[in-house]
């Protein structure tokens, strides 16, 4: 109606293109609860994804990594539900076009290390005797935990 304050809009519906000061107000708190909750979600799969992944790896008669994926599909599927920025899309940006990280995401950056690392390995460098060691403590690994799934002996 003419004349009311839409300012004060509790629900932060209204037509206009910016959110109101209470819908502000709202996205902070709720950023907030959000943030406690992915911290504790990263918290908690900080150990138990090294767990999982020592387990993947010394798992005899599966497919390597099963554990592991299952868990990332887990956390893939936390981060969606807890959706951290998903206030953004509320707000009009326009230095979204001009401030932008860099055209890679960590997975690309990853990617290129691990490029960079398996040419070094191909040259013979110092990342094939670590490559060796690594393999060396997992095929270890896989023996302790193949003799710890045997029966003990009869006596």
């Amino acid at each position: 109606m003419p004349g009311e304050d839409q300012s004060i809009d509790p629900g932060g519906k209204d037509s206009a293109a910016e959110p109101d000061r209470w819908a502000v107000i709202r996205d902070i708190g709720v950023l907030q609860v959000k943030l406690i909750v992915d911290g504790l979600r990263d918290l908690i799969l900080v150990p138990v994804s090294l767990i999982l992944g020592v387990v993947s790896l010394t798992r005899i008669g599966k497919e390597t990594g099963s554990e592991f994926y299952e868990l990332l599909r887990l956390g893939k599927r936390s981060e969606r539900w807890i959706n951290l920025f998903g206030a953004a899309d509320k707000a009009r940006s326009p230095e979204e076009e001009i401030v932008r990280f860099p055209g890679e995401d960590i997975d690309a950056m990853v990617s290129r290390v691990e490029t960079f690392v398996v040419d070094e390995y191909r040259k013979g460098g110092v990342t094939k005797q670590a490559k060796e060691g690594l393999d060396k403590a997992i095929d270890s690994l896989h023996k302790l935990a193949s003799r710890n799934q045997q029966p003990p002996p009869e006596r």
